[in-house]
C-alpha cells in the first residue's frame, strides 16, 4: 500500500516505447525512476521522463533531474 490519497499524482512518470509497445511507470523517487528509465533505454526502448510540472526529459537530460 502507498500513502498517497486517491487521485494524487506521483512526481515522475516514465514512458518507454518500442515498436507497438508502450510501458508507463510512475514513481515518487527521482533515483528510482532514472534507474528504471536507464535500464529500459539500454534495452533499446525510446524513453522519456516527465516531472510533476509536465517538463519532459530524454535520456541525455536525466542528470538534470538529479540537480533539481
Amino acid at each position: 500500500m502507498d500513502d498517497l490519497g486517491e487521485g494524487q499524482a506521483l512526481a515522475y512518470k516514465m514512458i518507454a516505447e518500442r515498436e507497438n509497445e508502450t510501458v508507463r511507470i510512475e514513481r515518487e523517487s527521482t533515483f528510482i525512476i532514472i534507474a528504471k528509465a536507464r535500464v529500459w533505454a539500454s534495452e533499446g526502448w525510446q524513453v522519456v521522463i516527465t516531472d510533476k510540472d509536465g517538463k519532459s526529459y530524454p535520456p541525455e537530460e536525466f542528470d538534470k533531474l538529479l540537480a533539481a
